[in-house]
C-alpha cells in the first residue's frame, strides 16, 4: 500500500437549518460546508467536512476562502506526500505549516485523512482518536430567539428531550434579566452563556458579569474580544463564574496559556478553529478533564461523526455542543443520522471509519460546487 495514488473532490453543499439560529453578530438560515472526499488507489474512501460561512463573522475564513485556500495550497501539498507512501498526521502539520492560519481549510483535509486511515487500517475513527466511551453526554446551543417566552419554551421542549446541558447566546440587553427568568423557569439545571465576544471591560458590563455570578453558571464564554486574553484574565479576576475561551484559541499553545495565565478556567475546543482533530486531541490530552469540551459549528453528518468520536476521550466529561442531526437538519448527509436518547446521550457507534454510510445523493443534489484533484 505504499506509494498509494489519491485522489481528491471538494463538494460545496448548502443545507437549511430548521431554526434560523441567531448569535450577537447575525443570524443563519442555513449552513455551507465543504465536503472533502479522498479515495486511494484500492477505492478505500476517506470523508472530511470543512466548515464555512458565507460571511467572516465568527472568523475570517469563509465558505470562499477555505475553497480557494485547499484548491491552492493544502492539496497540491497534501497529495505530494503521498510520493513517499501513505504520510503521517505529523507529515501532514509539517507540510501544512509553511500555510499560515487558515485552521478550518486545514482541518477539512485532516479529517478526510483520519477517515481515509480508518477505512485502509479497519479500524473506526474513534479508535485512532483515542476515544474508550460507549456514549457522550450532550447539551444543545440556542441563539437569540424573538422574545423571552420563545426562548423558554425552545428550553423546556429540549429539556424534555432530554439534552443535560442548556446553553444560551446573550448580548448586551439580552442576558441577566433572561438568565434570571431561565433559573426562575427551571431552577438549577446545567445552564451556561455564550457572549460570542459581545461585551468589553467598561463598568456597567462587569457589573452585569457579576451579578450573574449569583445564578452559578457552569461557565461565560467569550465574553470579551475574540482575539484577547489578557482582558479575559482582568474580568476572571472579578467574577466567580468560570471563563470559557472559544474564538481567542486558535493553537495547542494558546490553550495552555490561557488557562496557565487564568485568562480562562475552560477551554471551549472546536477542532476548525484549533486546526484539526490532532490538535483537539492534543489539548483535550494536556489540559485534562473539567477543563475541556467541544463545541459546535453547526457541522452536518460528517463533521459531526468526527466530533463524537473525539468527544468519547476520557479528558471530556462536560456535555458539549454536539446535537441530534434533526437539531439542524430535515434530512442529513449520513445514514443513519445522529440521534439523542431520552437521557440526553449519543451513541459512539461502532464500526469501520466513520460508522455511518455517507450520504452521496444527497451531497450531490446539494452542491454548489465541485472540483476533483489527483
Amino acid at each position: 500500500m505504499d506509494n498509494t495514488p489519491v485522489k481528491i473532490s471538494q463538494s460545496l453543499i448548502s443545507l437549511p437549518l430548521v431554526h434560523p439560529f441567531q448569535t450577537s453578530f447575525g443570524v443563519q438560515d442555513k449552513k455551507f460546508a465543504i465536503i472533502i472526499k479522498l479515495i486511494d488507489a484500492d477505492e478505500n474512501v476517506g470523508w472530511g467536512e470543512t466548515v464555512a460561512d458565507p460571511f467572516p463573522g465568527y472568523a475570517y475564513e469563509t465558505m470562499d476562502t477555505t475553497w480557494t485556500i485547499q484548491e491552492k495550497y493544502l492539496i497540491p501539498a497534501f497529495l505530494k506526500l503521498f510520493e513517499n507512501g501513505f504520510p503521517t498526521i505529523e507529515d501532514i502539520d509539517k507540510a501544512f505549516a509553511p500555510i499560515r492560519g487558515h485552521n478550518f481549510a486545514k482541518t477539512g483535509i485532516e479529517s478526510a485523512y483520519w477517515s481515509l486511515k480508518a477505512q485502509r487500517e479497519n479500524k473506526s475513527v474513534g479508535e485512532l482518536y483515542g476515544a474508550t466511551k460507549t456514549k457522550i453526554p450532550t447539551g444543545v446551543s440556542i441563539g437569540i430567539q424573538p422574545s423571552l417566552d420563545a426562548l423558554l419554551e425552545r428550553i423546556g421542549k429540549f429539556l424534555e428531550k432530554g439534552y443535560q446541558r442548556i446553553k444560551i447566546k446573550i448580548k448586551p440587553g439580552w442576558d441577566f434579566d433572561v438568565v434570571q427568568a431561565i433559573r426562575k423557569e427551571y431552577g438549577d439545571i446545567k445552564l451556561m452563556v455564550d457572549a460570542n465576544s459581545a461585551y468589553s471591560l467598561k463598568k456597567e458590563h462587569i457589573d452585569i458579569f457579576k451579578r450573574m455570578d449569583r445564578f452559578d453558571l457552569m461557565m461565560i464564554e467569550q465574553p470579551l474580544a475574540y482575539d484577547d486574553m489578557l482582558d479575559h484574565k482582568k474580568l476572571q479576576a472579578e467574577i466567580s463564574t468560570p471563563i470559557c475561551l472559544d474564538e481567542s484559541i486558535h493553537t495547542v499553545s494558546h490553550a495552555i496559556q490561557a488557562i496557565e495565565y487564568e485568562c480562562a478556567k475552560i477551554i471551549n475546543i472546536k477542532p476548525a478553529r484549533v486546526g484539526g482533530y490532532h490538535k483537539a486531541k492534543q489539548i483535550a490530552e494536556k489540559l485534562g478533564k473539567d477543563k475541556v469540551w467541544l463545541g459546535g459549528m453547526l457541522e452536518m453528518g460528517i463533521g459531526r461523526m468526527h466530533n463524537i468520536f473525539i468527544q468519547a476521550k476520557d479528558e471530556f466529561t462536560i456535555p458539549g455542543d454536539t446535537s441530534g442531526s434533526d437539531r439542524y437538519f430535515t434530512q442529513d448527509i449520513i445514514d443513519p443520522p445522529v440521534k439523542v436518547d431520552e437521557n440526553g446521550y449519543i451513541e459512539v457507534p461502532k464500526g469501520r471509519n466513520l460508522a455511518v454510510n455517507v450520504r452521496e445523493d444527497v451531497i450531490l443534489s446539494n452542491t454548489i460546487n465541485y472540483q476533483e484533484t489527483s
